[in-house]
This record gives structure tokens, C-alpha cells and sequence, in this order.
């Protein structure tokens, strides 16, 4: 084994695990606050990619983005704004789905309806609005030249993105768990994930909590979205579908209701989706599959996920 592919394939395979992670989070802490699985998550994350790109043809022409002449300050503040708007965008989603369907005591079976419901909603307007304002539903993402830089290592080839993916993820992630564990805030929320009735006796207004859920998790996933467009520089309004069942996948090997738990799950599962048709070629036909199989796998001996320990009474 050469130790040259071995690098190249443990930082691709650390890049894969932290976008996973950005968005597994998401998917986590969502669940943990109100007990129903987001699957409209996903297509978030691709909202984030697109809102950028769309903001990015809006400040410069088509024809100077498409000569990938794109500053990186031009970049840097579309992506914020795109990161604002998808973090908007969940918490509108929350106040007018959830929310309602919560005040109604509605059962989770509905809750998980209106989520796929939502879905499909992101996925057709995104495809509205690309087909109409830029011609195609599948766009190609533009971005400065820096992230197309290529290193080299022997024979191996790694990319400078699949450097800088892990360490902003490693940084987003220690800030986020930070704030749960010391800030009143984060306090809060930790409470709420454990008895929401208890904390509306305390005074404490819950749909405030679950909206900065919403927005935190929306604002994660966006950066995602916009990372994952970087590396893989295409985006369609079904990207989300896919990336997002394999998040939640990686949510639940770690333990779905656990921050930490849900970074594992996306490491082990990143680590496992590059290594295994990296040494063995003839399994790249089963790369998808591995994370399902691993699903499937992790429960059978642990129910709860990696670190997980009761799935309806679970802090952060």
C-alpha cells in the first residue's frame, strides 16, 4: 500500500465526513427538539449552493462568472448571504409547517408527511426558478480559482478544498458545541430536548428555541450545500435527496439526538463510502450502499446509534 494514496484517500475521506456532518447535525438537533426526522433537510443544503450562485450572477454578469472570474470577496459575501437566506429559510419552514402541526398535537406520521411534503416542494421551485432564470435545472457552480488549486504528494493528487473543509467543519462544530454546553441559550435547548413540556412551565418560550434550531441547523447545512458545490462543482434540484438520506444515515450510526455522535457517524461513514473502493476497485459500484448496509449493520447491535442512549429522552 502506498502511503502517498493513503493520504490522498483519508483527506477525501475526512472532506466527504465533514460535509456529511453539516448537515447530520442539522438532522440531529432538529430531531432531538421536536421528535420528527427533517427529510427536507437535504434540499436545504443545495439551497444554500444555489441561492450563492444565483446572488453571484445577480452582483457580476453570466458570461464574467462563466470565464470563472469571480473574486473572492464577491464569493465570500454571497455565500453569506446565501447562508442567511437558507437560515431564514428554515425557520420560515418551521413557523409555517411545523409549528402549526405541533400546536395541534398532530401524530409524528403527519409531521413526517409534511416533511417529505416540503421536500418535494424545495425540489420543484428550485427547478421553477433554475429553469426559468438560468435556462437548466442542472447548473454549473462557479467559484475562485484558489479552491481549484491542486497539490501534490507523489503520485496522490489532493485538492486544496478537501484541506479546508475539515477544519472550517472542525471549527463550526467546536463553536456549536460550545454554545450547548455553557451558554444559556445552548442550556436551553439541551433542556428542551428533554422534557419541552417542563421547559414551557419554566417560562421559556419554546418556539423561540426550536426557531434558532431551525436557523442554526439551516445556516450548517447552507454551508454544506455551498462546500459540497465547491468540490463537486454541479447543482440540480435533486441533489439534496440523496446526500441528505445519507446525512440522516450518518445521524443515526452516531446516535441521532447527539452533536457529537452525529460527527462521528459522518466521519465513520465518509471514511468508509472513500476507503473501501479506493484499496478495493471492484467495490465502487456498492459506494452508495455502504452507507445503508452500515445503517443497517450499527443497529442491529446498537439500536440507539454510537452514542446514543434512548432515542425519546436524548441531550445534545
Amino acid at each position: 500500500m502506498r502511503i502517498d494514496f493513503f493520504i490522498q484517500q483519508f483527506i477525501n475521506s475526512l472532506s466527504l465526513g465533514s460535509l456529511y456532518a453539516l448537515v447530520a447535525i442539522g438532522y440531529t438537533m432538529i430531531y432531538a427538539a421536536i421528535r420528527v426526522i427533517n427529510f427536507a433537510h437535504g434540499d436545504v443544503m443545495i439551497w444554500g449552493a444555489f441561492i450563492s450562485l444565483i446572488i453571484m450572477g445577480l452582483i457580476f454578469n453570466w458570461q464574467e462568472i462563466e470565464m470563472n472570474n469571480v473574486s473572492f470577496y464577491t464569493f465570500s459575501a454571497s455565500n453569506f448571504l446565501a447562508t442567511l437566506f437558507v437560515s431564514l429559510l428554515g425557520m420560515l419552514i418551521y413557523v409555517l409547517v411545523y409549528r402549526p402541526l405541533l400546536d395541534k398535537k398532530a401524530p409524528r406520521i403527519t409531521m413526517l408527511i409534511a416533511a417529505i411534503a416540503v421536500s418535494f416542494f424545495l425540489e420543484s421551485l428550485f427547478n421553477v426558478i433554475a429553469n426559468n432564470l438560468l435556462g437548466g435545472s442542472f447548473q454549473t457552480f462557479y467559484f475562485p480559482r484558489f479552491f481549484g488549486i491542486i497539490l501534490y504528494l507523489g503520485d496522490a493528487t489532493i485538492s486544496i478544498t478537501s484541506l479546508i473543509i475539515p477544519i472550517v467543519v472542525l471549527v463550526m462544530v467546536s463553536i456549536l458545541i460550545y454554545i450547548m454546553k455553557t451558554h444559556k441559550i445552548g442550556i436551553a435547548i439541551r433542556a428542551l430536548s428533554y422534557d419541552i413540556e417542563m421547559v414551557k412551565l419554566m417560562g421559556i418560550n419554546t418556539n423561540l428555541l426550536i426557531s434558532i434550531i431551525f436557523f442554526v441547523s439551516s445556516a450548517y447545512a447552507g454551508v454544506g450545500g455551498i462546500f459540497y458545490a465547491i468540490e463537486f462543482p454541479s447543482i440540480d434540484p435533486y441533489m439534496g435527496i440523496f446526500l441528505g438520506l445519507k446525512a440522516f444515515a450518518a445521524a443515526v450510526i452516531g446516535g441521532i439526538g447527539s452533536i457529537g455522535g452525529a460527527v462521528i457517524g459522518s466521519f465513520i461513514l465518509g471514511f468508509v463510502e472513500t476507503m473501501l473502493p479506493g484499496f478495493f476497485p471492484s467495490l465502487g459500484g456498492w459506494k452508495d450502499a455502504f452507507a445503508f448496509i452500515l445503517l443497517i449493520f450499527i443497529l442491529l447491535f446498537k439500536p440507539t446509534g454510537i452514542l446514543g442512549k434512548d432515542f425519546e429522552r436524548q441531550r445534545f
